[in-house]
């Protein structure tokens, strides 16, 4: 395989400065607000978003090392596969979240939801389209019975370091 070479089109900004004690997902930030500020000389590409209500963020885990392809997840007891889960320790650190769009003002988008470390580098954004991204009769697999959890549940020390 050959190497592939992302850059940042922007760095995401939030409230949360240390990996402890952050929601695990969006939904346990609803009313978080953060910012992201685009490259200044991408900011044509953000032209029409503003008529979404949500976006998906691609960002990068830029804080994490290392990934064991078991973990034990915040909202389970038991272990599981890695790419079963969300777990932030990953073989190319992406992670993704989607926010609701308050407003853009010049290279700057104002979001809500948002559940990232300050200062995370942004790889790219997506509009959300209701009509291509739910499914109503999707299934949770092993988080089916955890899933109304993840509202509630805070980050621990379990991510941030590699084991061993």
């Amino acid at each position: 395989m050959t190497d592939i070479v992302i850059h940042p089109i922007g760095v995401i900004h939030s409230p949360f400065t240390d990996r402890a004690n952050m929601p695990i997902q969006p939904c346990g930030a609803r009313d978080t607000a953060g910012t992201i500020v685009v490259d200044e000389a991408l900011a044509p590409g953000l032209r029409d978003l503003e008529g979404f209500s949500h976006i998906y963020l691609l960002y990068h885990f830029h804080m994490s090392r290392g990934f064991d392809l078991t973990v034990v997840p915040f909202m389970e007891p038991a272990e599981r596969g890695l790419f079963s889960t969300r777990a932030p320790r990953r073989p190319n650190q992406i992670g993704l979240s989607v926010v609701r769009l308050q407003r853009v003002e010049g290279n700057v988008l104002h979001i809500l939801g948002v559940d990232v470390l300050d200062g995370t580098p942004l790889l790219d954004i997506k509009p959300y389209f209701r009509a291509f991204d739910v499914f109503p009769d999707a299934v949770s697999g092993w988080a089916e019975a955890h899933q109304d959890k993840a509202g509630d549940v805070r980050s621990d020390g379990r991510f941030a370091n590699p084991r061993g």
